[in-house]
């Protein structure tokens, strides 16, 4: 059984994770939102202005006030910036079968820094050691070399490939699944 406590703050070296604020929007839309190569690697659409990116942290915001308290989504803050840089979300929270699918990026003036795999790390020993997922699964877009170099270096294994699930620029791309099962995580 799961134990929902919400998107609670995590503080690792680096970075801050913790609930988005409305004050995050021009960074967020700055670093990553609003960037379509950054976008485009999470198959997700271009916030094309503050306003918009805005709108989407509401969401956000709204989402932590659940009764059940099950969202968890962070802001990945840099502690020697204040900025946000990005986000890590179990965006897919499955009851019945005790699992978390992640999601992450940060903005392309922070990556090949290890946030990614800090943040990522973070959020599994909370998905882990809080929630008490059995399973916490991830994918990357077949040909994203960069985020699965954090998928393998938070040793997750490869399970299988869903072909043609994505469709981008008129071509078909496949989506790498990997996973970690809670005993796993312990031995590691």
């Amino acid at each position: 059984m799961l134990t929902h406590i919400g998107t609670q703050p995590i503080e690792t070296e680096r970075l801050l994770l913790r609930p988005f604020q409305m004050e995050d929007a021009p960074a967020a839309w700055a670093n990553w939102a609003g960037d379509e190569a950054s976008q485009r690697l999470l198959c997700e659409p271009v916030y094309a202005t503050l306003e918009e990116t805005q709108e989407l942290l509401r969401h956000y915001i709204g989402q932590y006030d659940c009764a059940d308290r099950t969202r968890y989504r962070w802001a990945i803050i840099e502690k020697a910036s204040g900025e946000c840089i990005g986000q890590v979300a179990y965006f897919l929270v499955h009851e019945r079968y005790h699992f978390g699918e992640l999601e992450y990026c940060v903005g392309r003036a922070y990556r090949r820094r290890g946030y990614c795999t800090e943040a990522v790390r973070a959020v599994m020993a909370y998905g882990f050691g809080q929630v008490h997922f059995h399973k916490i699964q991830v994918s990357h877009m077949e040909g994203n070399e960069a985020s699965r170099g954090v998928i393998l270096k938070c040793g997750f294994r490869y399970d299988a490939t869903l072909r043609d699930c994505f469709y981008i620029d008129g071509a078909y791309c496949g989506r790498a699944y990997y996973s970690m099962l809670e005993g796993e995580w312990k031995n590691a």
